[in-house]
Formats: structure tokens, sequence, C-alpha cells
């Protein structure tokens, strides 16, 4: 994720192009990776994180330290944590995606569970526009690529405790597949810590990797290479075919289609050994004819927010069906035997063994089985042995006492002529059981909770709108399971911390570009081509509609999976001209072509100039794919879309501007739209005051060239029109102003009189998106603050300035009207 910075530099020349360049590395980019260059297709894979080979994964506490994923603070690391409304999440940033931090589970989506027009809380509904059918011959693919085992151990303590606690409650229970290599071949008896030999196709680490040892660090990188992670699998064949070139810490800032249908792709290349760099990253561009996002939920979601003014047609849903996949954390505490012939703690160790092994299946009421409520699975969570020590030092009640004894041992022993040398037992007293660590288990939930949250640009930011309300029975009923498996164990249940809060932690964000039947109410259709976008695909977490329910990774994969079937059988487009046919006079790209404007800053010569300045804030509505302002105005109000600017006026030489009909001035400021990505600096500003449109009608007239932090060169257009009709409007008329937005950097028309309104016409191609903004009264106000002045004449300079903008008014509004009355 990340974005660009914009600025005033043209745009570099586009790099050879390829076939396909796919953003992201995780389980929908490293299939389509394969797929597609496997059959001949030259792709490209931008990755934003690093490679990370075995034995390259952070383990002490300084390398977690850096560990983190914020390239403006001059972190490349693996985590990228986020916290949102309702909600925490955290994912991957490196070579392989989220395989690199997941727990290896690979579950296919249950069969019912691919609902259709299931409702929503406050309108919609869930719905999958695909089956379980027309995923089962990708599911058994993608398992064969990976590579899939059961936990073959049959002595773990967590496991069987789980096992056993679900099978007394009468629930389904299973050894899930897991994406782990336990022996060094096929047939063979699992092992620890032994060889595996490299497949066919090679590695792209060229390192050794060893089967599993049981350590319980899948989540936080396996230093052994012993999940068959997709930079093991499909990414080390994809680099085989030949087809793929694979450009870690490449990251995708902003891209649009060409007029000859092939897309231009900008990107910047990280360096993490000169971190105080990356504010200065140089942008770098790439063409393909088709383009595969690939870059997670919160990364292709944020990409296509952010690069919306550019993708005409876009559907509405985007952001929308946003899931955590029902994800809830539970804690089984201190567990005892209960059976009459065994007293005492209950041994757990969740520490050994990967960190899932069991799967317990609670049914849904789409399953027709006579199940109730929506279904969901409950999972050990096992983890690293480091964080048994950071459980026992929590303790802090029973830690104590035993430290008081010991030091009094020791002191005893000293002041009263005690002559122990050996002081073992002591140690270990001060040691402790560590019962506490051994009898507790984490408890992973995931399940079919509500897709109602929103995903969108907040100050250029990704912001989610999700709430534990809508889902708050389903979240209550994987609460009540943990509960009684903890009844089963003797064990004493916890809830998240975070709950009492009304927040969860998802590892597993789903939706925002979802997947539909129609662009009404899905980005990109069930082969996961988007809507109204030829050539643009989205094949990972966010084009799911709805929750996956179990562990979502394969799913996601056998999506992709599907995708790049259908991508082989349809056409491929090649360049034909390098550039769009553009109007004259237009920029595509910031800082290219037409000077333009009128010479509003120009001194006079003869001396030093007087100049006044004021600043304006107006604030409205904004809608992308309409022209007309009105009807974009009532568009975006229903969505809340929303748009403002803060703009310093100054004039030239107040003389000259007074003298001057057109009466230029120049225009600096921001322009904030979460539709244009955000926060756009004014590059170039142009503002007319009351130009004479004809007797009764003038204009106050705004353009400002403009770049979206995703990198793209637009123009805002806009008027306010100051008329005599009936009744005094004076205050709507110069308090409204009627804008546009367009592509590419247009200069103002010259010579500007006779003028017109600078808006275009609603269908011109060249119009993103139109809407309406107003002061407010406190803003006005405020306004009224900011006249300053400079240069010589200040005083008297101001008072020009004043003349010419109350001469305007009375011209307009009082002079038609006595003229009218007059005998």
């Amino acid at each position: 994720m990340g974005g660009a910075d914009g600025g005033g530099a043209s745009s570099p020349p586009a790099e050879d192009f390829v076939d396909a360049v796919v953003v992201g590395s995780g389980f929908g980019g490293s299939v389509a990776a394969h797929r597609l260059s496997e059959q001949g297709k030259h792709v490209v894979v931008m990755e934003r994180g690093r490679a990370y080979p075995p034995g390259s994964f952070a383990r002490t506490p300084s390398e977690f330290g850096q560990a983190l994923w914020d390239p403006s603070a001059g972190l490349h690391g693996l985590f990228n944590a986020w916290t949102m409304r309702g909600l925490e999440s955290l994912v991957s940033s490196g070579l392989g995606g989220g395989s690199l931090i997941y727990a290896n589970v690979l579950l296919r989506k249950d069969e019912h569970w691919f609902v259709n027009e299931s409702p929503l809380p406050g309108g919609g509904y869930e719905s999958w526009p695909l089956t379980r059918e027309d995923l089962e011959p990708h599911y058994q693919r993608v398992e064969d690529m990976i590579g899939t085992a059961t936990y073959p151990y049959t002595d773990t303590p967590k496991t069987e405790a789980l096992e056993g606690a679900a099978r007394a409650l009468g629930l389904s229970v299973e050894r899930p597949p897991l994406a782990v290599t336990f022996a060094s071949r096929s047939g063979e008896v699992p092992a620890p810590g032994r060889g595996i030999p490299a497949p066919d196709y090679g590695n792209y680490h060229g390192r050794p990797r060893r089967t599993c040892t049981l350590c319980g660090e899948c989540d936080i990188g396996c230093n052994e290479g012993a999940k068959n992670t997709l930079d093991h699998t499909y990414l080390s064949a994809a680099q085989a075919s030949g087809n793929c070139d694979i450009r870690p810490l490449h990251e995708v800032r902003t891209f649009r289609r060409d007029g000859d249908g092939t897309w231009l792709v900008r990107y910047v290349v990280h360096t993490p050994d000169q971190p105080s760099a990356t504010a200065d990253l140089a942008e770098r561009v790439i063409r393909c004819s088709r383009l595969i996002l690939a870059a997670g939920t919160f990364g292709t979601t944020f990409l296509l927010l952010r690069n919306r003014a550019t993708l005409p047609g876009l559907s509405h849903a985007l952001g929308t069906r946003f899931s955590g996949n029902g994800d809830l954390m539970g804690f089984l505490m201190n567990a005892t035997q209960l059976a009459s012939d065994l007293q005492g703690p209950r041994r757990m160790l969740g520490s050994t063994g990967p960190v899932i092994t069991t799967a317990i299946r609670v049914g849904d009421a789409a399953d027709g089985d006579g199940s109730t409520g929506r279904g969901y699975y409950i999972e050990d969570a096992g983890y690293p042995g480091f964080i048994n020590w950071l459980m026992e030092a929590s303790q802090i009640r029973s830690a104590v006492p035993r430290l008081a004894q010991f030091a009094a041992r020791i002191v005893a022993n000293r002041l009263f002529g005690g002559h122990r040398t050996d002081i073992s037992s002591d140690l270990a007293a001060l040691l402790g059981t560590g019962s506490f660590s051994e009898t507790s288990l984490p408890l992973l939930g995931m399940g079919r909770d509500i897709p109602d949250g929103r995903m969108f640009l907040r100050d250029g930011r990704l912001a989610v709108d999700w709430t534990l309300s809508t889902s708050r029975v389903y979240f209550d009923r994987v609460q009540s399971t943990m509960r009684d498996l903890a009844d089963q164990l003797g064990a004493d249940y916890r809830e998240n911390p975070l709950w009492m809060a009304q927040r969860v932690i998802t590892v597993h964000p789903l939706g925002g570009a979802p997947m539909g039947a129609h662009a009404g109410v899905g980005v990109c259709d069930p082969y996961s081509a988007v809507y109204g976008q030829p050539g643009l695909h989205v094949v990972d977490g966010s084009a799911m509609p709805g929750p996956v329910g179990t562990n979502p990774a394969l799913t996601i994969a056998a999506c992709a999976d599907r995708a790049s079937e259908r991508m082989l059988e349809g056409l491929w487009a090649r360049p034909v001209v390098r550039a769009a046919a553009r109007p004259a006079g237009v920029s595509r790209h910031p800082g290219e072509g037409h000077d333009g404007g009128a010479g509003a800053g120009v001194v006079p010569s003869g001396g030093v100039p007087t100049r006044v300045s004021f600043t304006e804030r107006m604030k409205g509505n904004f809608a992308l794919g309409l022209g007309d302002p009105r009807q974009a105005n009532a568009q975006a109000r229903l969505r809340d879309q929303r748009m403002m600017f803060e703009l310093t006026i100054t004039t030239g030489d107040v003389d000259g501007f007074v003298a001057d009909p057109a009466h230029p001035g120049v225009a600096t400021g921001y322009l904030d739209a979460d539709l244009l990505g955000g926060r756009c600096e004014v590059e170039r500003g142009w503002f007319n005051l009351f130009m004479q449109q004809d007797a009764t009608r003038r204009l106050m007239l705004y353009r400002l060239f403009l770049t979206s932090p995703g990198g793209v060169a637009l123009t805002f257009v806009g008027f306010k029109e100051v008329h005599d009709g009936p009744g005094l409007d004076v205050w709507q008329d110069t308090t409204t102003l009627y804008v546009q937005v367009l592509d590419g950097h247009v200069p103002p028309p010259e010579p500007l009189l006779p003028v017109q309104t600078p808006l275009l016409k609603p269908q011109d191609p060249t119009v993103l998106g139109a809407g309406i903004l107003y002061i407010q009264p406190l803003d006005f106000a405020k306004q009224l603050t900011t006249f300053t002045t400079s240069g010589p004449d200040g005083g008297a300079g101001l008072l020009r300035f004043g003349r010419l903008f109350l001469d305007s008014l009375w011209e307009t509004y009082l002079a038609p009207s006595r003229t009218a009355g007059a005998p």
C-alpha cells in the first residue's frame, strides 16, 4: 500500500510491454503468476515486501522491533498492523503474502455456505455468484500444487484434549489439511528436522528446507522452511518457467488504462538500506495488457479507492461487503483433569506442534440439517515457545511469593552459618512448575459473520466502518461453544481483552471489491474481472462477497486459479499507439504540455506592485461518473461523498487587476476529496473575479491543476454565477460553486473573453465527475479576517479591491432593479 507523492514532474517513459503485471504475491497473486507464466505469458510480480528465505524471520526483540511495515518510518518488515473502527487487524508484507504468517489450514468453503440473497442489516444481500461445484477442480489443483497433509502425530496434548472435548459435546471435529511438510518424502514416517528434497522446479531462495519441528512458530515465519508457503511453491514454479519476473520491494502506487487498451502502472522501488530516501522515491512506469490486483483486502481496496478517478464506470459496490471472516480469539486457562482417577492440572502444551492441528465445525441454518444460526469453526491456536515465559511472567501473584522465599533462604543461609552450596532446589522453586502456561490454550474462531462493513478513504487514508453489533448473535454463539469446550476440559474461559471494548482482532479481512452477478452488486464478475474495466482483475480476499467461514486461503487461491483459466481463454491486448488521443492542449501528466493562463502574477515595470490576498474555504459534495453538477450533487449527498478546498487567492498588481476585465488572480492551496484519493495540492491555479457574461450576469471562475495522491493529473474547474434573479440572492450566488473535475491538465482557453462557464458538456469523456461546493457562514466570517496586502500601497489597494467587489454586486443586483422601476 502507500501512496504517490504526486508532484509536477512528467511521467517517466514506460518500460517494455509485458502481458501481465501482478500486484502482490499472496494466495491470489502467486497462483495467477504461475498459471499465466506456465502458458507462456510474460508476467511481472510486484511485491512491496522483502523475500524471506528460511532462517531470516525475526526471533530476537531487536529483530521484532524492525519486523513491522511502515516505509515512512524506515520500517520494511513483515507485519502490517491496522487499527480501525471496531477491529484490529494484522496482515503480511513479504514475498508469499499471507502464506508467510498464516496457520497453514487449507479447508474448502462449505458447500451450503455459498449463500444467495442472504439479507443484510441496512439493506442488500450477501450473494455468492459461484458455487462449490464451480471451484472443486480449482481446489484440487491448488492442493496438489501446494502439497497438504493432516497432522500425523497422536501424542500432542493440545490436539488430544480439544478433539476429546469436541467429541464429548457431540461436535464435528477433524484434522484439517495443512500446507506443512512432516516427512521428507511421500510415504515416509514423519520425523522433525529432516531435509526436504527440492521439487523439479527448484526453489526461489536456493536454501535447504527441513520438516516440521513442532515449534509452534508458523505465524511468525517458519525458519525451517517446513511450511509450503507460496514462495517455495507457486512463485518458485513461476520463476522456473522463465516467463515470470519476480520483484520484491516494488510497490505499485497508481494505474490507468491507456487509449490503446493497455494499462500504465506506476510504482516505486523501496530501498531499506537507505530509509531516509523513502519520501523521495522516483516513480517508474510499466505497461501491460492485464493488470491483476492481489495486494490483499486492504491493499487492493486502497489502490482502487485511490485511483477511482481514472476508472470511469467503476461499480459503486467498491468498499462494500467487508468482513473479518468471523475471527474471534478466546482463551482456555488452568485446565484440570476431571476424571475421578486423575487429579491435578491437565497439560495442554500450546507451544507444541504447528499452530493449528484440529478444526471443530458448528453447523449453519443454510446446511438444511436442522442446524440454526450462522456456522463457524473453532481451532486450536498454538504459539511459539517463548510465549510461555511471557505467560509465566504475567503471574505476579504466584511469582512474588516464590521470589520472596528464594531470597529469604539465600539470606538465611549466609547470615546464620548455613553451609549449603547446592541451591538447585531453591532455583527450581523460584521458577515454579510452569503450570499456567502448560495448562492454557488459545482458541481461534471463524465463520459466517455479517459482511456489512464498508471501506473508504478518510483524509486520503484507508478506513473501515464496521461494528460488532450486527454480528453480535454470531459472536455470542462462538463464545458459548468455547465456554462449553472449557467446561469439558475443566478450564476457565477468558475472553479476548479487547472484547470488553467491543472490538475483535481479525487476521482474515475480506471484501471491499466483492464479486457479484452484475455491476450493481459487485466490483468484479464471478471470474474476478472488474466490471467496465477490460483487462483489470481482482484475485485476492477483497473479491470475496462475504465471509468464507473457514480459513479463507484455499478459497482465495481457487478463485484465482479459476480467474486465470478464464484469462487464458481471452484475448490479450497489444499496444497499437503509445498515447491516447486527447483534446488539443490537454496534458495527461503533471508538468506536460501547455503553459496556459493569464499573467496574473506578472509584476509591472516601474516598481513594486501592491497585491491583495484572501483565503477561501468551500465544502460540498462530489460524485464520479456524472458531468452535471446538480445531478452529481444530489447523488453525492445520498452517498456522503464530499469535497472541500482551501485556496489562497492573490491578485497581481491591484491596479492592473481592477483595470483588466478578466480580473486575473493566482490560486494556491489544496483540494481534498476521498474519491480522488485524498488531499491534492494545487500545482497551479487561476481565479477570475466578476467576468462579464452579459448585462445582468457575471462569473467568478476557478481552474486548478492538481495531481492526485495516486499520481494522476487532474483539472478542477468551477464557476459562481452572480446574476439578478427573483429576490435578493446575493448570498447564494456568491457562495455556490458549480464544479467539474477533468482528466489531465487542461489549461484555460485563450482569450477568456467573451466568457462562458468553464464547464464542459456533461457527456464529454474528459469529465471525470462533478458537484457543488458552498461557503458555510462560519467559514465566510473567517474568510473576512484573511484579507492581507503587500506592497507600498496596501490600505488603498485593499479599498480599490473592495470597491470593485461592491460595485460589481451593485451593478448586478440593484442597478437593474432601479432601471426597471424608473419612469
